[in-house]
């Protein structure tokens, strides 16, 4: 276990077999051979029975962009609670779609709302079940299983519960990444999925230096050969290796000094040829991937040298101000800001200080380290990030926020803010700009304005 990483006290252990009494339901429920598209959060369903027949469900996509306000308009906690159990039995039925979809709701409603009691009681029906679609499921089944072992592991945060998922789950998620034979979208899910379970769960040195010399072997296959041009053309696997990398990267915050000696020795003289890609996704988190490699060279030796900074700079500095015609405006934009932070980073050791907000509270993200360990978490908990931030205690150890903040239901009630009156506001926020932006674009109305 590295030194700097730390971790919670050790969970309550649960008990397996939570949802496994519905498995009859849902076989019966596609006995006809019948597929159909199961969204699991209405409030038509009457039981689990009903909820392996019936196909007039609500989106449970859209269950993830409520996030918990959800719960205050359609339900109780026993209300979820009940639908979850549902949607557990579900991922046994005979119909991929189904399953996958059961994936999801799982992996939407945990991503919004803090359900530990809950899963540590079926902890190991979950894993089962995620086990089963890894193994036997094709590429989207794959894709949701993967995700929801993310967001399990965040959510039980470090303990016996996550070492005990990963201890099941990594070896089946290795052998997918390193599968030629496996879909691109799983393999690069199971990357993301490998390294940040790792680095919730891992407590075992070897196991961690397993894992990056697991997603080493898949993104240093996009390292530039010295026969090679000097540009590197994108391939289908190229998303395959930028999740790679970031995993690789994350795992690289929490390893040993003498650990991070040894892979910068590696990797600093050939992850520049990354910045080469063709693909604006590759480029930039090959930079972002180097700006926190420098932060921690410069964490271990104050005095750092880089013997080809000179180049390294100039190839910095054309990204930040890359021109070229052949590329969309939107990638040139996007690419030109991120590279002037990072050449910032390698040339004056300074990071623009972000500011995030959440309920009442601020985290300021002032490292590279930090908005590299931010970034991969709001990927996976998107609009629940928020959320996880004010009450998962793992994540604020992580981000060194103290114990959660107590509010009581006055005050909580005043931040919140009703769907209708969100939606009165954006309508007119987008009435204002739009009325701004035709009156910037007609000039004829300007002329009229002056005379």
């Amino acid at each position: 276990m590295p030194k700097n990483k730390k971790r919670n006290a050790p969970h309550r252990g649960g008990s397996g077999g939570g949802g496994g009494s519905g498995a009859a339901a849902a076989t019966a429920a596609t006995a006809g051979g019948q597929h159909r598209n199961v969204q699991p959060f209405s409030d038509e369903d009457a039981s689990i029975e009903t909820m392996s027949h019936c196909s007039g469900y609500s989106d449970p996509s859209s269950f993830a962009e409520d996030g918990p306000e959800v719960l205050d308009e359609e339900g109780s906690q026993e209300d979820l609670e009940y639908k979850l159990k549902g949607l557990i039995d579900l991922t046994l039925d005979k119909s991929a779609k189904t399953r996958q979809a059961a994936l999801e709701g799982i992996k939407n409603a945990l991503a919004s709302k803090m359900l530990c009691e809950f899963i540590l009681e079926r902890r190991m029906t979950l894993t089962d079940s995620i086990e089963r679609c890894l193994k036997k499921g094709k590429s989207d089944e794959q894709r949701a299983a993967a995700a929801l072992a993310s967001v399990l592991c965040i959510q039980l945060g470090p303990g016996i519960e996550s070492e005990e998922i990963l201890k099941t789950l990594g070896p089946i998620l290795k052998k997918i990444i390193c599968d030629g034979t496996a879909s691109i979208q799983a393999r690069q899910t199971c990357a993301t999925c490998f390294g940040v379970c790792c680095f919730i769960a891992t407590d075992d040195i070897t196991e961690l230096y397993s894992t990056l010399e697991c997603l080493e072997s898949i993104f240093t296959k996009s390292y530039i050969k010295e026969k090679d041009t000097n540009v590197l053309c994108s391939t289908p696997s190229t998303v395959l290796h930028i999740s790679s990398l970031l995993a690789w990267t994350l795992l690289l915050t929490i390893c040993p000094i003498s650990e991070v000696k040894k892979k910068l020795e590696m990797h600093f003289h050939k992850l520049p040829s990354l910045l080469s890609c063709d693909d604006v996704n590759m480029r930039i988190a090959a930079g972002e991937s180097l700006a926190l490699l420098f932060e921690l060279a410069r964490g271990i030796e104050s005095d750092f040298f880089y013997e080809d900074m000179e180049s390294l700079t100039q190839m910095l500095r054309a990204l930040a101000t890359d021109g070229n015609k052949h590329r969309a405006k939107v990638d040139k934009r996007k690419q030109r800001s991120v590279f002037r932070d990072v050449l910032r980073a390698v040339e004056e050791r300074d990071f623009p200080t972000e500011t995030v907000k959440f309920g009442p509270e601020r985290m300021y993200i002032d490292s590279w380290v930090k908005k590299h360990t931010y970034d991969t978490f709001k990927e996976i908990l998107g609009s629940g990030m928020q959320y996880h931030l004010q009450s998962n205690e793992f994540l604020r150890n992580v981000f060194e926020l103290g114990p959660p903040v107590m509010l009581d239901a006055a005050t909580l009630k005043t931040m919140k803010i009703s769907r209708f009156e969100r939606h009165l506001y954006n309508s007119a926020a987008f009435k204002a700009r739009t009325k701004a932006r035709s009156k910037c674009r007609d000039k004829r109305a300007d002329v009229g304005e002056f005379f």
